[in-house]
């Protein structure tokens, strides 16, 4: 059997569901739900769970973004400040049209550019923004 797709990047949040950052972008909420009991924590290992989870679809209808703020049990670890080298940390890449005028709009939704908007040959500008609750994304432009 072949994989089919991908189908869905997870990040997991602290206090709240930054689901306008993600819509400022262009992605749409698919649905919101609560997943709890043990059948849960039997997939993630975690034993009984409440997690309450957004999921975003993005404008081609291909990918999902899945918000999740666990209830119980509490978060173990917290890698929202570490450098984008850190072994196993995640962050999430979008292509967009024009990086300047994105840029300006998420940050008035309070993205903080994490280094330099810089260009890669005659191919890409390249970004990555911190928004709220220290979600790492990064912004792609593509030339030409």
């Amino acid at each position: 059997m072949a994989l089919k797709r991908m189908d869905n990047v997870g990040i997991v949040v602290e206090s709240s569901i930054p689901l306008s950052l993600f819509t400022e972008l262009g992605l749409k909420l698919e649905g919101r739900a609560t997943v709890e009991g043990e059948w849960a924590g039997r997939v993630t290992g975690l034993g009984s769970q409440c997690v309450e989870i957004a999921m975003m679809i993005t404008p081609d209808g291909h990918s999902r973004l899945e918000l999740s703020r666990f209830l119980t049990p509490p978060v173990v670890a917290d890698h929202r400040n570490a450098p984008v080298n850190a072994l196993g940390y995640l962050r999430v890449m979008f292509a967009v049209d024009d990086i300047d005028e994105v840029l300006a709009r998420l940050r008035k939704r309070g993205a903080q550019l994490v280094g330099d908007v810089v260009q890669y040959e005659d191919s890409y500008r390249l970004c990555y923004i911190r928004g709220p609750e220290g979600v790492l994304i990064g912004l792609a432009e593509e030339l030409g």
